[in-house]
């Protein structure tokens, strides 16, 4: 279920669109499913993710020196954290067809972040939190390292483009065993208020998904991405 907590922050206004790009496979995997998958925090390409700022880094080390368990607590965390990325924008992006689709088989769910609230009240078995993450300098600024959440809402700022919101689930107190994620309930219909195809993608596809989603018992608004509309000259 999705928990409200003053320690993490999301924009006040719940109509903020948000996207989530992502292949066929995944996206068939989540109707099959009606589940949506959270990658365990220490699985993303990002080396850095889940790891300290150096100013950080070290005000840890120093409580770290007469308390040992300090540091590995938070180094074995990230094997208990699991996240769900989504991307904040009012209209499609380009760089995020791009990045995380790979091919021209990909689509992306539009919805908003009070949908996505909704969505997750399915689930029962275990507690979900959305924040936006902060873009910062890991060499010069410090992440506060005073709640559960840290440092799991902070990346560099070369991630800046991403304009990430994040559902995290803390798992380290479930005893339940994580290998590369996690699938929560979530309701598919208020989830999804409209997926767009692949800006390159032949017709054929688009039919393919419509068969698909109806076939299997969905009826969400499908349409071809923005981004191949007509020339006008």
């Amino acid at each position: 279920m999705y928990v409200n907590t003053s320690n993490i922050t999301l924009p006040d206004d719940d109509n903020t669109v948000i996207w989530k790009y992502l292949d066929l496979s995944k996206f068939l995997d989540m109707l099959l499913s009606r589940q949506l998958f959270m990658s365990r925090s220490d699985k993303f390409e990002d080396q850095y993710e889940g790891t300290f700022s150096e100013p950080t880094f070290e005000e840890i080390k120093k409580i770290a020196a007469d308390n040992p368990e300090f540091l590995d607590f938070y180094k074995s965390h990230r094997e208990k954290v699991t996240i769900s990325s989504w991307h904040i924008n009012e209209y499609e992006s380009f760089a995020m067809w791009q990045i995380f689709t790979q091919n021209t088989e990909g689509l992306a769910i539009q919805t908003t972040i009070g949908r996505l609230k909704r969505a997750l009240e399915k689930e029962k078995k275990t507690e979900q939190f959305i924040g936006e993450v902060n873009y910062i300098d890991y060499k010069k600024e410090f992440i506060p390292f005073d709640d559960n959440f840290f440092p799991f809402l902070f990346k560099r700022k070369s991630f800046q483009y991403e304009r990430e919101i994040r559902i995290i689930s803390d798992m380290s107190k479930k005893g339940i065993r994580i290998d590369n994620g996690l699938k929560v309930d979530v309701d598919l219909d208020e989830m999804i208020e409209k997926i767009y195809i692949h800006p390159k993608s032949e017709n054929w596809y688009k039919k393919l998904v419509i068969e698909l989603v109806s076939k299997l018992g969905f009826d969400f608004k499908i349409e071809k991405s923005d981004l191949e509309s007509d020339i006008l000259i």
